[in-house]
């Protein structure tokens, strides 16, 4: 390292490992920009009014020993009990393979969603394992990639059935039996679409003639496995279609969803293999059948084939939809959990077939024996037949037997009228069955073979048939196994990931390392509130610290997306309005350059989208926004506006946007999806923003995990904090919006420990650097190709755009062209295309040192001159090295018929032999794979 480097107390260093280049490569930085300093620089890029730059107070940066030791006190505040809860949430045994190969290993963790087929075949291939293993399970044809949790799955379900009905009714129906939370988000989810739920029994007869769907939990909340087919068929009687809620560790024993008739399929994958987490994240499922699958919300992976004829995977179908549909979206939700989806799918190819319907029988089993323990002393017990969850009316001996459940460290579910809830899971042992049984002072019943599923319930059809799931399981090979599928993949522990609008920044270790503790891993999230003191004072600290770093007056930790931010934001808004006797408030303005989701989160939070245009600098038309908001007046509940702008730049005309906006009556929401160029500049309450997401897994360093896990918490000034989504574990579920109260609750510890590390000043710096390495970047772009927009004194925030448009003019090539180019040096393109089509938007972060972004800049100016030769006619306007990239490790042998050499296309320019990444595939068919779609593992033969 430099000598600069080297003079830092290394006490004082942790913050610093978040900032990439050196002090002397920043200030090359500087001179190659004509800046004296970092501040001359910021100041001459920002507009003007922006010179008053408050201090964060959010207290001084922590060692990394310190800051671990922090975490480690405040986790160690929780009581780690064994939680029997279940609601939806289980125990379960991360295998050390799969907890050191996957969750703690950043190949894994810090890849990005999977839009660049080519770098991503190895996630593509555990998601299609993901795929057929809730296919095989659910008993329906085709899965999506995995949604965001069990209660949004619902959701998504219902708006599912919604749209595809052949009914007309607007009422959906909703089984008493759900989980509490799958109701509570159904509920917030149906008010905006005009759906009225109606919540009862599902076997009261004809009752579903004005429905459009319904939704059945199965086994129930209180544990009683049923069989839907009479209520399915109703449904269908009726022009509806039913939704089956199901766990998919009790579909290894008991008959599925598909076999029952039913239409969708959704549910939890928790339990296998995920931490609790004290509610996430954890991957949900949704399934359907065949002649359903293009109205499938989220991701789906799908097989294909590449220029070579080779297999090869990509997502399909609705793909990126919400930034093509926007307001006409199926769903706003552009991501997945992939980082436990990928868990989930190798716990079940690391137990195979045998060994999950070998844990479920255990769980059946274990429960069978402590409804006998139970019943032998004396309590009433039910449901008659259920898989793993009884209840037991305690009587007048419930006080004591809390008493004695407290004591020996056990959680149940407590029910109205002196009854427990009791899940048994994987975990429980008969260690647990005794201090159970002596809770109750019941004596453990003999192990037996009798069942309380009967015959009519049991799984008659296959399940998990394909090979991977009937692999040797040794762990060598399974380590193996996973590794090469990480080597087939381009992460962010390789490489620059340069995406605009992304924020592909460091996850440091130190922050990742609490994620697996038990302290924070083993956490039921209705865990008693005595229990969770240590996740209390971590979400209420990072809560403050972001209410400082923002100008904000409350916090909610609640959506586990940043899509799901949106809603959540949108839905306090409109919830104030109504609050306030506006609900005539029907209209969403948003500039016709932000986010897809933008959109397609107004549209489901109820609202029309009035688009606003934009100038030829990229700006906020404000002269159309005026005239917008003099059209629509008293109409307009909100405007969505990214700041800085989606074009990379910080537009002076912000103040005037959210002027606007409140002089008509309106809220401002701003999406913070740019929110790492304004750390330390500017707060976005104290512009006058009404409330924002906060993307946490972009801004605050949770990894990306291959595209989710993700948080976006929203910040909301004083006025809408009573409209905050509401406990959805409770009666009190005012618009509550995931399955738990504070969403992906276990990894906010990364972006708290983050936050401890930095400090208000190294935060501060973080976004000065960031803005230094995006112009340093666009400033040696700009020598070979156009920049699309600039701000004050020619520069950029954040992020650039480059117009690849004038460069390939009189060619035919395309954007794609140079982006699977990139792949060749070993680089994950830039964003394509989006916000505006020809382009690459490329945001390099803080974390990158001069080396790397003069590695990238060194590419993209390479690559400008093998356009220059198609264009010049020095090359074969088709069959060139840009049109034919990437290349594999195939390219190298065999015939080779090319106007190019083999070393030219595999060893461009700058490219070490040593350490060149080879892509598995070849350029992929867009095409081929939704024409003719296949989303589950094929048998070979």
């Amino acid at each position: 390292m430099p000598d600069d480097a080297r003079t830092i107390d290394p006490e004082d260093f942790a913050n610093l490992r978040h900032i990439g280049p050196s002090a002397a490569e920043v200030l090359e930085m500087l001179s190659y920009l004509g800046a004296s300093s970092e501040e001359e620089l910021i100041r001459n890029a920002l507009p003007a009014g922006f010179e008053d730059r408050k201090l964060l107070r959010i207290g001084d940066p922590l060692s990394e020993r310190d800051t671990l030791e922090k975490v480690r006190e405040t986790a160690a505040r929780n009581r780690l009990c064994r939680s029997l809860i279940g609601e939806g949430f289980y125990g379960t045994a991360t295998p050390a393979a799969i907890l050191r190969n996957i969750l703690e290993n950043p190949s894994w963790y810090t890849a990005y969603t999977p839009y660049q087929s080519e770098i991503s075949q190895g996630r593509l291939e555990v998601l299609l394992i993901f795929q057929t293993l809730v296919c095989d399970l659910t008993g329906l044809d085709v899965a999506n990639a995995s949604l965001l949790d069990e209660a949004t799955a619902c959701a998504e379900a219902m708006a599912m059935a919604f749209r595809c009905s052949k009914s007309d009714a607007r009422k959906f129906f909703v089984d008493r039996n759900c989980h509490p939370q799958n109701i509570a988000v159904l509920k917030t989810r149906a008010e905006p679409l005009g759906i009225e739920l109606r919540v009862g029994d599902p076997f009261v007869p004809a009752q579903y003639d004005d429905h459009f769907g319904a939704i059945f939990q199965y086994p129930g909340t209180f544990g009683a496995a049923r069989d839907f087919c009479e209520p399915v068929g109703a449904v269908h009687d009726a022009g509806g279609l039913a939704v089956v809620s199901a766990d998919p560790l009790a579909l290894t024993l008991l008959k599925d969803p598909g076999a029952m008739g039913a239409d969708i399929a959704v549910g939890s994958a928790q339990r296998f293999g995920v931490p609790l987490g004290f509610g996430g994240p954890h991957a949900s499922f949704i399934a359907s059948k065949e002649a359903l699958k293009r109205e499938l919300p989220g991701r789906l992976v799908g097989v294909s084939a590449d220029s070579s004829g080779g297999r090869a995977l990509r997502l399909a179908l609705q793909t990126r939809e919400q930034h093509i549909r926007r307001q006409r979206a199926k769903s706003n939700i552009c991501t997945a959990q992939v980082l436990p989806a990928v868990m989930s799918a190798l716990y079940a190819v690391f137990h195979g077939e045998e060994g999950l319907r070998a844990i479920a029988s255990r769980v059946h089993a274990r429960a069978v024996r402590l409804r006998n323990s139970l019943r032998a002393a004396g309590f009433k017990v039910g449901p008659e037949a259920f898989f793993d969850t009884i209840t037991v009316d305690a009587d007048d001996s419930e006080s004591a037997i809390r008493a004695r459940l407290d004591a020996a460290g056990i959680n149940l579910r407590p029910l109205p009228d002196r009854r427990f809830g009791i899940s048994v899971d994987e975990l429980v042992d008969e260690e647990t069955l005794l201090d159970l049984c002596a809770a109750f002072g019941a004596e453990l019943a003999p192990a037996g073979t009798d069942a309380a599923i009967p015959e009519y319930l049991r799984r008659t059809t296959e399940c998990l048939s394909h090979p991977v799931f009937h692999l040797n399981r040794s762990e060598a090979g399974l380590t193996r196994f996973m590794r090469r599928l990480a080597d087939q993949d381009l992460a962010l522990d390789r490489t620059m990931i340069p995406l605009g609008s992304c924020t592909m920044k460091l996850n440091a270790a130190t922050e990742m390392m609490p994620v697996t503790w038990p302290e924070l891993g083993q956490i039921h999230p209705l865990a008693p509130k005595e229990q969770i003191e240590g996740y209390l004072e971590l979400i209420d600290d990072l809560s403050q610290k972001l209410c400082e770093i923002t100008g904000f007056d409350a916090i909610s930790m609640q959506p586990n997306s940043g899509a799901q931010g949106e809603y959540a934001g949108l839905l306090a808004i409109r919830r104030y309005h109504s609050n306030s006797g506006q609900t005539q408030r029907d209209i969403c303005l948003i500039p016709k350059s932000a986010h897809g989701t933008n959109a397609a989160s107004a549209s489901m939070a109820g609202y029309e989208v009035v688009e606003i245009g934009t100038t030829e600098d990229g700006s906020v038309d404000l002269d159309d926004m005026a005239r917008k908001a003099d059209e629509f007046g008293s109409r307009i509940a909100a405007t969505m506006v990214t700041y800085p702008s989606t074009h990379g730049v910080f537009e002076s005309g912000i103040r005037r946007v959210i002027a606007l906006t409140h002089g008509c009556g309106g809220q401002v929401y701003l999406d913070g999806a740019n929110l790492n160029a304004l750390l330390g500049i500017a707060k976005p309450g104290e512009l006058g923003a009404d409330v924002a997401h906060l993307n946490l897994h972009k801004t605050f360093c949770i990894p990306h995990g291959g595209g989710g896990p993700g948080m976006g918490p929203i910040g909301v000034r004083a006025h809408l904090a009573d409209f905050l989504p509401g406990d959805p574990a409770t009666g009190q579920n005012v618009g509550a919006v995931s399955s738990s109260m504070y969403g992906s609750a276990s990894i906010l510890s990364v972006s708290w420990a983050y936050l401890l590390l930095m400090g208000g000043d190294g935060l501060s710096r973080a976004t000065r650097i960031a803005i230094l390495n995006s112009n340093y970047v666009a400033r040696r772009l700009r020598n070979k190709f156009e920049i699309c927009y600039s701000g004050r004194n020619g520069l950029v925030a954040h992020e650039c755009i480059v117009d690849l448009r004038p460069s390939v003019e009189g060619t035919n090539l395309t954007v794609e062209d140079i982006a699977k180019r990139l792949i060749d040096f070993g680089f994950h393109p830039p964003t394509m295309s989006w916000p505006v089509p020809g382009t690459l938007m490329v945001e390099p972060t803080e974390s990158e040192p001069k080396a790397e972004l003069d590695r990238f800049c060194d590419a993209m100016l390479w690559i400008a001159d093998e356009i220059a030769e198609v264009r010049d006619g020095k090359a074969d306007p088709e069959n060139n090295v840009l049109r034919n990239a990437p290349h594999t490790a195939r390219d190298l042998v065999g015939d080779w018929d090319r106007p190019y050499s083999r070393r030219e296309a595999c060893f461009p320019a700058g490219v070490a032999e040593a350490s060149k990444y080879w892509p598995p595939v070849n350029r992929v068919d867009n095409f081929h794979g939704d024409r003719n779609f296949v989303g589950r593992l094929e048998h070979s033969g």
